[in-house]
């Protein structure tokens, strides 16, 4: 063999065993990683089932309890007095209107009303302390005193109704009930004018302030907090006389002292 021939065969085996242990090398690295990528598909399997159990939130409408549908009325009536009479409706959060009319008009009077939260509490305190959808009480006394107005107070909360209806009672718990109503009553009308007067005949806005604090000594009001902001916009309102800003500005004083 000649010395060419020689080195061409001995080249090609070099090559051989290079390419062989490259072959091998590669074989290896790819079992490495399959290996390893079939451990880290252990080890988040194993994650995911060690991990507890995600809980779904509630939804919000599950949380909802269903309103209060019960609806309460108050009714004054006494075709004499100025204002003949009264209704007033509203819902459990306080929430309704009131109607009215006066002596010698066909047509009522319908305004919003909304009970301070005070107001609130201490009505629907009585209604319940009086049980009154359980009671068969009619509240009326043995005297009768028709001149004062009769009155019916009503709860309906859709499954029972029931109204009771007198013009005199000794029973404590009802004669407040409608002390209170006719409190409200008398603020909404006592609200209403002032804004009558505001708007078309500021020259009584003094009168209504007078009869204003006349209620507010008197405790006739339902709740006087809730007519400070009213008072506020009356002591800088410049359609009113000045005595009647004045005057206005006196109350919040004695208010919130």
């Amino acid at each position: 063999m000649s010395y060419k021939k020689g080195l061409i065969i001995r080249t090609f085996s070099a090559a051989l065993v290079i390419l062989g242990v490259a072959v091998l090398a590669m074989g290896q690295a790819n079992q490495a990683t399959s290996q390893g990528a079939s451990q880290g598909a252990g080890v988040k399997s194993n994650a995911r089932r060690d991990a507890p159990p995600q809980i779904s939130p509630a939804r919000p409408e599950e949380n909802k309890r269903p309103a209060d549908g019960t609806r309460y009325r108050y009714e004054f009536t006494q075709p004499q007095f100025y204002i003949s009479h009264i209704q007033i409706e509203h819902d459990a959060m306080g929430r309704g209107q009131i109607t009215f009319t006066r002596l010698g008009e066909t047509t009522p009077i319908v305004e919003p009303v909304e009970l301070s939260t005070a107001a609130l509490g201490r009505i629907m305190g009585l209604w319940s302390d009086l049980h009154f959808l359980d009671s068969t009480e009619n509240y009326q006394a043995n005297k009768q005193f028709p001149h004062l107005g009769t009155m019916k107070v009503q709860m309906d909360d859709g499954k029972h109704k029931r109204a009771a209806e007198f013009n005199w009672t000794n029973n404590k718990l009802a004669a407040e009930l409608v002390n209170e109503y006719r409190r409200v009553a008398d603020q909404a009308v006592l609200v209403f004018d002032i804004a009558v007067a505001r708007e078309n005949q500021p020259l009584n806005a003094p009168k209504l302030l007078d009869q204003f604090e006349a209620m507010l000594t008197r405790r006739e009001l339902s709740d006087v907090y809730q007519l400070v902001p009213l008072l506020r916009e009356l002591s800088i309102d410049e359609h009113v006389p000045l005595m009647a800003r004045n005057h206005a500005t006196r109350l919040l004083k004695r208010i919130e002292k």
